[in-house]
């Protein structure tokens, strides 16, 4: 597994609602020891970005429902 340097694994939060890259982004990151959870739209990202407090969250500028921007600006402000 990899970490973040504090023993724990490196959780990551991939944002989108695109199959294809959902696929391939999961599979190359889980194949390199990564936790990473999958949310199709904004509001998705943001309440799972509650409930893993993920190190990186990869996100498609374009969303449903909430796009990108929108969600980088929530889990900053939080």
């Amino acid at each position: 597994m990899k970490s973040v340097g504090r023993g724990q694994p490196t959780k990551i939060l991939i944002v989108d609602d695109e199959p294809q890259i959902i696929r391939v982004l999961r599979t190359a990151l889980s194949t390199q020891g990564y936790i990473v959870r999958i949310a199709a739209n904004g509001i998705e990202g943001s309440d799972s970005a509650r409930d893993l407090k993920p190190d990186l969250v990869i996100t498609d500028v374009s969303t449903p429902e909430m796009n990108g921007v929108e969600l980088c600006r929530e889990l900053r402000a939080n």
